[in-house]
C-alpha cells in the first residue's frame, strides 16, 4: 500500500499510522510568542510535514494556507501590539537574538514548504516585505532524516521553530518540540526497518507490526539471500 493511498488509516493529528499514533506524547505549551505558520497547500498533505506538528504543540499558534489556485494570498492575521518577524535567511536577515531583548511580544512568521516555496512567501504575501526578516545562528546539525535537505544547514520546520522558541521563550520549549520530532522520526524509520525497536524514543506500542511494504520486501529479500548463501543441504 502506497503512502498516498493509506491516508484513511493515518491519525488526522500526528499523521502516523493509527497503530503508531503518538498524540498522547504531544505536549500543549503556553507561550508569549505567537507562531504563524504559512504553509503551502501541497505541503500540508504530506505525512512527513513537521510544521503542522509544531502548531499541535504550541497553544499560541495559527496556520495560514497559501498557493491555492484561484485564491489570492491575503494579509497575515498579525495580532496588534506584537512585533512580527519572518524566519527565513533572506539577504537582509538579521540574527533572531536581536529581537529577544525587545520588550514586545513576538509574532514569529514561519514559511513551510520546500525551499523554493518558502522563498516566495515574502514576495507573494501582502505586507510581508515590510516585516523584518531574521535567521538563526548555526547550531547542531539537523536530526531530521526523513527527507534530504537542499542546503547544508537546512532544518526541518519544527527544528527551526524549536530553536527560535529556545531564543524567544526558553530552552525547555525547544527541548519539548525537538522531543516530539524525534518520536516522529524514530517511529517512521522503525516502520522502514532502519531503526531497531530498542532505539525508538518512547518505544513502540506492544503488538504493532511493521506495515511498510518496502520493508517487508527487503526483509524477504534478505531472508532469501541468506538461504542462497547457505547453499543446498545434503
Amino acid at each position: 500500500m502506497s503512502r498516498r493511498s493509506n491516508g484513511h488509516i493515518r491519525c488526522a493529528r500526528c499523521r502516523m499510522h493509527e497503530s503508531l499514533c503518538f498524540c498522547a506524547q504531544i505536549p500543549r505549551i503556553a507561550t508569549t510568542t505567537r507562531l504563524l505558520l504559512v504553509i503551502h497547500h501541497t505541503e500540508d498533505r504530506k505525512s512527513t510535514n513537521t510544521g503542522r506538528l509544531a502548531t499541535e504543540c504550541l497553544e499560541n499558534s495559527e496556520i495560514v494556507h497559501r498557493g491555492v489556485e484561484m485564491q489570492p494570498n491575503l494579509p497575515l492575521p498579525i495580532p496588534p501590539g506584537t512585533q512580527p518577524i519572518l524566519l527565513f535567511p533572506h539577504e537582509d536577515a538579521v540574527q533572531l537574538s536581536e529581537f529577544a531583548r525587545d520588550g514586545r511580544p513576538v509574532t514569529l512568521i514561519v514559511p513551510d514548504g520546500n525551499w523554493r516555496q518558502a522563498a516566495k512567501v515574502r514576495a507573494r504575501t501582502p505586507g510581508l516585505r515590510e516585516i523584518p526578516c531574521v535567521t538563526l545562528a548555526h547550531d547542531a546539525p539537523s536530526r531530521y532524516r526523513l527527507r534530504s535537505e537542499a542546503h547544508p544547514h537546512g532544518l526541518a520546520t519544527i527544528e527551526a521553530i524549536a530553536r527560535a522558541f529556545g531564543i524567544l521563550e526558553s530552552l525547555e520549549v525547544r527541548a519539548a518540540l525537538e522531543g516530539v520530532l524525534q518520536t516522529m522520526v524514530d517511529r517512521t524509520l522503525w516502520v522502514r526497518g532502519e531503526v531497531p525497536t530498542a532505539e525508538v524514543r518512547g518505544g513502540i506500542p506492544q503488538g504493532v507490526m511493521r506495515h511498510e511494504p518496502r520493508t517487508a520486501e527487503r526483509i524477504a529479500a534478505q531472508a532469501t539471500a541468506a538461504l542462497d548463501l547457505r547453499g543446498p543441504r545434503d
